[in-house]
């Protein structure tokens, strides 16, 4: 039966486990010199709708470095970019291809491709989800922190696709989760319904200095996402106190872990001596999407 990663609410814990597991043998074994080309003859069609710079790369060295190849698709390369139906593309792309990666705005599309697609979809990034990271996110604290128990996850800012794939992604690994962002720009309903099953380790507020007391993680995002530039000025009115900064960490555990998912605008979600002093875990963050996506494309492409 086929399956895809379209978001992180399709994972139970134990998948989500193994998938973090193979993530860190496949980081291990390959910076030791041992290639896993269990993807040999294999290719991944990668659809851009939305530019990327770490998407893009991490999926093609990936793909590389597991023995395939992987094909890069703008809307100018697909017939979609003329008005051809999702579900045609996705007909025509399955049999040509063995997996499907898309990074795009409407999760609808994504969940389309996938009705209409024989192979393995890959959601790279919706303007509801973005799974991909936020497993690259939480193989870095396990990395850093050696587990998840007992800790406190702590987002601040808009409750928009990392936010929404954050809260469901901590809950499901046995984390404390707050989110720290203004009234009316809250995560999506369908997430805060989700954290109804996990009574009492879920918190939401505008107060970010409740929502960062005693957090073992901190995190972020940019205040304007792509598609969202004609709001740039206002969201930062908005957004103005909600800052990772030096008071704010002041109120968080002593070892408290600062991660972004990049790219990062200094001195406005994050200030720049906060970014600076946790460059470590925010670099290698960002070199996880690479082995987290790699165990992805094991898992539903490996014949």
């Amino acid at each position: 039966m086929k399956k895809d990663f379209l978001k992180m609410a399709d994972l139970s814990k134990e998948e989500m486990f193994e998938l973090l597991d193979l993530a860190a043998k496949l980081k291990y074994e390959t910076k030791n010199g041992i290639e896993h080309h269990i993807l040999k003859g294999q290719s991944l069609g990668m659809i851009f709708q939305k530019s990327s710079t770490r998407t893009r790369v991490s999926f093609e060295v990936g793909m590389y470095q597991l023995g395939g190849q992987a094909l890069f698709l703008s809307p100018r390369d697909l017939q979609i970019g003329r008005g051809e139906p999702l579900e045609d593309t996705a007909r025509v792309l399955s049999r040509y291809l063995d997996g499907i990666m898309i990074r795009t705005f409407d999760q609808e599309e994504v969940e389309k491709l996938a009705e209409y697609s024989t192979c393995p979809i890959i959601n790279g990034l919706t303007d509801y989800c973005h799974p991909c990271q936020v497993m690259a996110d939480l193989l870095t604290i396990k990395e850093f922190k050696g587990g998840f128990e007992g800790l406190k996850m702590c987002y601040i800012g808009d409750g928009n696709n990392m936010a929404n794939s954050l809260i469901v992604g901590g809950l499901i690994a046995g984390m404390d989760v707050s989110i720290g962002c203004p009234d009316n720009y809250q995560p999506d309903k369908k997430v805060l319904d989700f954290t109804k099953d996990y009574n009492g380790k879920f918190t939401m507020t505008d107060d970010i200095f409740a929502a960062a007391s005693g957090a073992d993680v901190l995190l972020t995002d940019v205040w304007a996402s792509m598609g969202q530039e004609g709001e740039a000025e206002e969201r930062k009115k908005v957004f103005s106190g909600y800052q990772i900064n030096n008071e704010l960490m002041s109120v968080a555990n002593k070892d408290a872990m600062v991660l972004h998912c990049l790219p990062a605008h200094r001195g406005e979600e994050i200030a720049a001596d906060v970014f600076e002093a946790h460059a470590n875990e925010i670099f290698e963050e960002a070199e996880n999407r690479l082995h987290a996506q790699k165990a992805v494309m094991v898992k539903l492409m490996a014949k």
